[in-house]
């Protein structure tokens, strides 16, 4: 494949981002620049698709999950009454 020798104007953020892939995976100037290239022009299907990790946290009966955000406010109201009466 033949190379083309060019001369591009990067931006402060983008010159901070190809320094930091130089330094991570110690590579050249010219390597990182083309490998973001690559990875940001490449078309999505060969992206990798993000998937978020779930964990079990067990059900609690006792729990009334359909009102999680009034026991939240609870919760945060006891703190803050406590904080108050420690003088903080």
């Amino acid at each position: 494949m033949p190379t083309v020798r060019t001369t591009i104007t990067l931006e402060e953020d983008t010159l901070r981002l190809v320094r930091e892939l130089m330094q991570r995976e110690e590579l050249s100037f010219k390597e990182a620049v083309n490998r973001a290239i690559r990875q940001g022009l490449s078309p999505a299907q060969r992206r990798r698709t993000f998937q978020q990790r779930t964990f079990s946290m067990g059900f609690n009966p006792a729990i009334p999950y359909d009102k999680a955000l009034q026991l939240a406010d609870r919760l945060e109201d006891q703190e803050l009454l406590r904080k108050f009466a420690a003088g903080k």
